[in-house]
């Protein structure tokens, strides 16, 4: 078994270049998204969600990316969970998506801000009825006794919306959308050298730049 400093591979699929891109970067997200779907990678909508807390104190986790909008990224979550709590603190964040098999990487900052809560509902509605349910009993990011405890809460809201497939929205769950400010595409490239492609939004324009690798 190799140990974890010889690891490497070396990326060969593709190149990418300042000519090759679109003006907009969300526009380019998009290109790349759908070649990402049609390349059938696993959940291509996984992203890891980087937030800052109000003491300066960084966290990550892998969350869904639930739509492009307006050119704004969408998931939703627990206002109440540790990343609900640090995005109330700290709007800025930041998102990225690793597509190992295309070789690529795209690195989103932006600033969040609350998808209006009709909205909300309307997502949360659409959501198979045990998702719905799971919203409802969990506590996200709350110290739990035992997994138990989240079953026995999970009795309890099934019995309270018996017979209904729709559940409403919990008060304390929604929707958040980034609009970036920066967002870099990355292409894996033979030995190390990958290209690199960044836009900066300024004055209300994307600037788009090639950074070293």
């Amino acid at each position: 078994m190799p140990s974890i400093s010889e690891i490497r591979k070396d990326y060969t699929q593709a190149t990418l270049d300042v000519a090759g891109v679109t003006k907009n970067p969300v526009d380019q997200f998009k290109n790349w998204f759908a070649e990402a779907l049609k390349a059938e990678v696993p959940e291509p909508n996984a992203m890891t969600l980087s937030t800052v807390d109000q003491y300066g104190k960084p966290s990550a986790r892998v969350v869904l990316l639930k739509g492009v909008e307006r050119n704004k990224f969408l998931f939703y979550t627990n206002y109440q969970s540790q990343k609900g709590k640090e995005l109330e603190a700290n709007p800025a964040c930041a998102l990225t998506f690793f597509w190992p098999e295309l070789e690529r990487q795209v690195r989103i900052s932006g600033i969040s801000a609350r998808v209006d809560s009709k909205a909300s509902e309307n997502y949360f509605q659409s959501r198979p009825r045990g998702s719905q349910v799971s919203a409802w009993a969990s506590p996200q990011s709350s110290v739990i006794k035992n997994r138990e405890l989240l079953e026995q809460r999970v009795k309890e809201i099934e019995k309270r919306f018996e017979g209904q497939q729709l559940l409403p929205k919990p008060h304390q769950w929604g929707g958040y959308e980034v609009t970036p400010f920066e967002v870099e595409f990355w292409q894996g490239r033979s030995s190390r050298l990958h290209d690199r492609i960044v836009y900066y939004l300024q004055d209300g324009k994307w600037i788009i730049h090639r950074l070293a690798p």
